[in-house]
């Protein structure tokens, strides 16, 4: 039985494809995107984080992690040594058959909305064999949903779209240069794994996310829309920047300085969407 990091599990989400879901976030992802708002689910390695909602700043985690491991770091010891309980571990390991188990629990809820599981991340093709595993558990159990970046090796991508239901399918920056500067990957990976979704069967969900003056521009919708065109492809959705992302930033006890102007608001370019008869909906 394979064995996967999982940092968080959400029931009845709307938000990660049809109906309610039961969204499953698996730690690791292979980019790192400046404006990224989930700096917890980057490594695959489990982590304890703390709120500063309500720190005393007494230190009292510190000791304790200091005492257990040697290292004035958060430990395990420091989850029972915050006086507020604001220290938590991030990733829970997993087998296969037991989240399965627990996802199934909710089965009829579920069915009735049209809905079903989704797995998320991070970037859930980072955990292939777990994830691969979940999805053959659950097939003719629960629509099957993944929501991934696409950037994961093509051989192993076709495998995961077989089993899915449902992808979800982020398109970010479609020039190679600037994608490799503020996603911090190249994509040509991704453009190939997007004509592999399409091929599978799947539902298939493209989703752009909104970061002012990086995927909002004019050239990088134009781009996408005339690439998403000549594969047929007429329903995008939207998904507008988080402006929360510094605050898990502060969480999880790292630096939060994103190269663009947080102040201002993602464009939707309704134009060009019109121009290429690709219709839209924000998220």
């Amino acid at each position: 039985m394979k064995q996967g990091k999982v940092f968080s599990i959400e029931e009845f989400s709307v938000f990660d494809g049809d109906g309610i879901r039961t969204t499953v976030f698996l730690k690791g992802c292979p980019m790192r995107c400046v404006w990224c708002h989930s700096p917890e689910s980057q490594t695959y390695e489990s982590e304890y984080l703390r709120s500063p909602n309500g720190c005393l700043h007494c230190d009292r985690c510190l000791d304790a992690g200091e005492k257990e491991t040697g290292k004035r770091v958060l430990s395990r010891a420091s989850v029972a040594a915050c006086p507020r309980n604001l220290v938590r571990l991030c990733g829970e390991t997993f087998d296969a058959e037991t989240l399965c188990e627990r996802l199934l629990r909710e089965k009829d809820v579920l069915d009735a909305s049209g809905g079903g599981v989704t797995f998320s991340g991070g970037e859930p093709t980072m955990q292939a064999e777990f994830l691969l595993e979940c999805l053959r558990l659950l097939k003719g159990k629960l629509n099957r949903g993944l929501q991934t970046c696409g950037k994961c090796p093509p051989a192993v991508f076709e495998k995961i779209a077989e089993e899915c239901d449902l992808i979800l399918f982020d398109l970010k920056i479609f020039d190679k240069a600037a994608h490799l500067k503020y996603v911090g990957a190249d994509n040509e990976d991704i453009l190939i794994n997007f004509d592999i979704a399409l091929r599978s069967g799947a539902k298939v969900v493209p989703r752009m996310p909104l970061i002012p003056t990086l995927t909002d521009t004019e050239s990088n919708v134009n781009d996408w829309c005339e690439w998403l065109n000549e594969r047929g492809v007429k329903y995008v959705e939207l998904l507008k920047y988080n402006k929360m992302a510094g605050s898990k930033y502060k969480l999880a006890g790292r630096v939060w300085n994103p190269p663009f102007d947080e102040s201002i608001d993602c464009v939707v370019r309704k134009e060009i969407y019109e121009k290429h008869g690709i219709e839209y909906k924000i998220v």
